[in-house]
């Protein structure tokens, strides 16, 4: 069973959908967060490589076809914020301002954490990128001697708490401004937020869109400082 799984060119998509099937079907039944599509699709390839004791080299080279529709995925969010342009312009010291404060909020909880954890610049570093998207990520925790396959995890792991949290906080806290929704979730959860927030409708969906670009220029620019405070 191992040899032909291994020597299946699409295995790897094959289970990753059959995976994120299985969450649609038990988030649709039971509407629970905790059943977020991502995750149980993460548990469920894990323990499919588990039981048949599969390396990761294998299943990636299967899996891999499906990062080529990354790149058109991230373009298309660029959809809906055109169609909210008019809301970015008649509110931009506000909008960026909010992103400005999610980016910092970032930056001092992972200083705060390192200190308290007492990581070391290497760890600290790693963490740092956990809210904006891989691709900028990886590049950042790289040029700054982080390592970089705990920053993806840190950064899937942000993505996907983000994903199944984000309506339970906002409730929590009261926010109901379809503006401030949208920045929030992507300035702290970003493309994998983006699609919770585009579930709650087209102008939070917008403004995460918005939220993951300008979050990611200004963590850029927030990591060059706060990686020298450790």
């Amino acid at each position: 069973m191992k040899e032909f799984i291994t020597q299946s060119v699409y295995f790897g998509v094959v289970i990753s959908f059959i995976g994120y099937e299985i969450g649609l079907f038990l988030k649709k039944k039971w509407k629970m967060a905790l059943l977020n599509p991502l995750l149980i699709a993460a548990v469920f390839v894990i323990g499919i490589l588990l039981v048949f004791d599969v390396d990761y080299e294998s299943y990636h080279n299967g899996a891999k076809y499906i990062s080529y529709f990354l790149t058109p995925a991230t373009v298309s969010l660029a959809v809906p914020l055109y169609r909210q342009l008019s809301v970015l312009k008649k509110y931009p010291l506000a909008v960026l301002g909010g992103i400005a404060a999610g980016v910092l909020t970032t930056m001092v909880c992972i200083y705060l954490l390192a200190l308290g954890l007492h990581l070391t610049h290497e760890q600290y570093v790693t963490l740092l990128p956990k809210s904006i998207t891989t691709a900028i990520g990886m590049g950042i925790s790289e040029k700054t001697g982080g390592i970089v396959t705990i920053t993806v995890v840190a950064i899937c792991i942000t993505g996907i708490v983000g994903n199944m949290l984000a309506q339970t906080v906002l409730k929590l806290f009261h926010i109901h401004n379809p503006i401030a929704k949208g920045i929030a979730i992507g300035t702290s959860a970003h493309a994998l937020g983006t699609a919770k927030a585009m579930e709650m409708g087209e102008v939070e969906g917008a403004m995460s869109s918005l939220a993951i670009v300008v979050s990611g220029i200004m963590t850029v620019v927030s990591i060059s400082i706060f990686s020298k405070f450790i």
